[in-house]
């Protein structure tokens, strides 16, 4: 283990948000070094899906289901900006009938069966 102190670089950053976009921060790999920057869409599903189609809607509206890092990243930082319910996540479980879903309310993190109709938001990433 190393005393000597370390120096992180960060380069330069401006993400453009559209009206009603919230920055949610950087998502850190393994290492601590950023793998990308998270924006939080202000598009909403009109009513609960399934897994399948909480996919296909938010590719429709430009983004992608946040994954479970990123739910957690979005618990952390934009909270006030999503529903207190339970919401699906792009990680499908080592059983493939099921996949990841993230309660906003307590931030519990858990698997749902695909067929189960929950909530949905969509980010987007910028890598830099």
């Amino acid at each position: 283990m190393t005393t000597e102190p370390t120096t992180i670089q960060l380069p330069a950053l401006a993400i453009e948000l559209q009206p009603g976009e919230r920055y949610a921060g950087p998502v850190l790999d393994a290492d601590g070094n950023v793998k990308h920057h998270l924006v939080l869409l202000p598009n909403r599903p009109e009513s609960d899906m399934k897994w399948q189609a909480a996919m296909d809607w938010a590719a429709s509206v430009g983004g992608q289901l946040p994954d479970q890092q990123e739910q957690a990243l979005l618990f952390a930082n934009c909270k006030p900006h999503l529903q207190p319910d339970w919401h699906w996540s792009c990680q499908e479980h080592e059983n493939a009938s099921y996949a990841w879903k993230c309660d906003f309310y307590y931030g519990t993190q858990l698997d749902g069966h695909k067929s189960f109709e929950g909530s949905a938001v969509a980010v987007r990433r910028f890598v830099s």
